[in-house]
């Protein structure tokens, strides 16, 4: 093949679509949603990250400034956790707004993550929020159907696919520079959007942060510059095999309604149906259930607990509990800590483990939608997919067990048994001493290796194409 053929046919495609009265108001469209969607992404991510920020601080300082009390009180006022945004999440909401912000942690307990976007908003956010990936998954595909659909079939209908050949240009010429042309029109409207996303990038990331969302940053470009590529490759196809110009545009509208709309929501009632997760009182029972087997530590009369009792004080040497070296409730507190936890985590990771069956009907849909690919690679490196949240609430946690087991460690060391005389408070001092709630993003490895299968589809779909645009370009009909 001949670069500077393949280079002239491709700035020749380009030249018509810049011609056309359609591309400009595509792109005076566009630029109005980037605008928008950007300046709507940033003031999301500026302020809710604040608010959230501003409520942690104080959640910290009014733990601090608990007064000298008993530590089993403090365990049981417990703190606050809330989930701060990626910047990325500027570029792609993902589940942002469907997943909770903030989880009340307290001893013997785990409480659900609330106060979600969608929960205080109305029904219209279901149909979606406008972002900047939303305009490069649905709207600038649909852009590049319609620049496209017409490049090989309008050609063959006018007779000048025919003139073409006959002046010496190859076939695979003709397909790889209309290809070409089109993934570049694709990109001007790709690099304009991530121009905007790295200025959320570069003044939004913290120090300690900048490398890795840089490296989640390139990531992402590279997975739409291959999608885009895909989706020109797509087009210049059915244009080629299609009889008519008209016959073409209809069959690319079919496939961006297959892509985006038929086959993700169909799967995802498919996994629904396959995989179906239980209600939230249904949940609570089960584990309410299970913890009534364990035992009740707050129960001394309770047979587990008393077996308990009775195996420490002969593993001491003791007649009685007050004679014992640390405060037996504390001890108590901490193990019935231990149980309640491991059971409220089984049950977590057993509902998880159906939600992640779930996901997967429509994840591994990727090799046959790149669609699909795209979007989880999107939200993946965006920090705003399901293993995002999942990361959090499991941060959360570990934060509630050592709040609540190192309140029962002061009880045990601090606090006297009932027969013996000491104090019934420790100092406010140890408040101080307990470190705040800090949040660290998924580790860029674990993204790497959670998409996998969405990495992995995106290429097989680019060598797929490629393979695709090399076998046109020997069975290409000039009439």
């Amino acid at each position: 093949m001949r670069k500077n053929v393949i280079f002239l046919l491709a700035r020749q495609l380009c030249k018509d679509a810049f011609r056309s009265k359609v591309m400009l108001i595509a792109s005076l469209l566009i630029l109005f949603l980037l605008l928008f969607s950007a300046y709507t992404g940033w003031e999301n991510y500026h302020d809710q990250n604040l608010t959230r920020g501003l409520v942690q601080d104080d959640v910290q300082e009014s733990w601090e400034s608990n007064p000298d009390k008993h530590p089993h009180r403090m365990a049981h006022y417990g703190s606050f956790a809330l989930r701060k945004k990626h910047v990325l999440s500027g570029f792609d909401l993902g589940m942002e707004n469907f997943v909770g912000n903030a989880v009340f942690l307290e001893a013997h307990k785990q409480n659900t993550v609330n106060f979600s976007e969608a929960s205080m908003s109305t029904g219209l956010l279901r149909f979606g929020e406008v972002s900047l990936a939303m305009l490069l998954k649905v709207i600038i595909p649909l852009l590049i159907f319609y620049l496209g659909f017409a490049t090989i079939a309008k050609e063959r209908e006018n007779g000048t696919l025919k003139l073409l050949i006959g002046q010496g240009i190859t076939r695979k010429e003709i397909v790889f520079g209309k290809w070409l042309g089109l993934w570049s029109l694709s990109l001007i409207f790709l690099f304009t959007v991530f121009l905007v996303v790295l200025f959320f990038v570069l003044i939004g990331s913290h120090d300690h942060l900048h490398s890795d969302t840089l490296i989640r940053y390139f990531v992402l470009l590279l997975s739409y510059l291959l999608f885009f590529g895909i989706l020109s490759a797509i087009t210049i196809l059915i244009s080629a095999f299609s009889k008519t110009a008209k016959g073409a545009l209809v069959k690319l509208l079919g496939i961006w309604l297959l892509f985006v709309i038929i086959m993700p929501k169909s799967l995802q009632a498919i996994g629904y149906y396959f995989y179906p997760t239980p209600s939230k009182i249904e949940m609570e029972t089960a584990v309410e259930h299970d913890l009534t087997k364990l035992g009740d530590s707050h129960n001394p009369d309770d047979p587990h607990f008393k077996a308990l009792k009775d195996s420490v004080l002969l593993a001491h040497n003791v007649q009685k509990v007050d004679d014992l070296p640390f405060n037996y409730g504390g001890f108590i507190m901490a193990q019935g800590e231990k149980l309640s936890t491991a059971v409220y985590l089984d049950h977590q990771e057993r509902l998880y483990e159906v939600y992640t069956q779930q996901n997967n009907v429509e994840r591994y849909s990727a090799f046959i939608n790149p669609y699909t690919a795209i979007k989880n690679l999107s939200m993946a490196f965006s920090g705003t997919d399901f293993k995002s949240y999942l990361h959090f609430k499991s941060k959360a946690e570990a934060y509630r067990f050592k709040l609540a087991q190192d309140m029962n460690q002061l009880q045990m060391d601090f606090i006297p048994n009932k027969g013996k005389e000491g104090p019934s408070k420790i100092s406010n001092k140890y408040w101080k001493e307990f470190p705040p709630f800090e949040y660290k993003f998924l580790a860029i490895t674990k993204v790497f290796k959670n998409e996998v299968i969405s990495i992995l589809a995106l290429c097989l779909w680019g060598f797929l194409v490629i393979f695709g645009l090399s076998r046109l370009s020997t069975n290409l009909k000039a009439i």
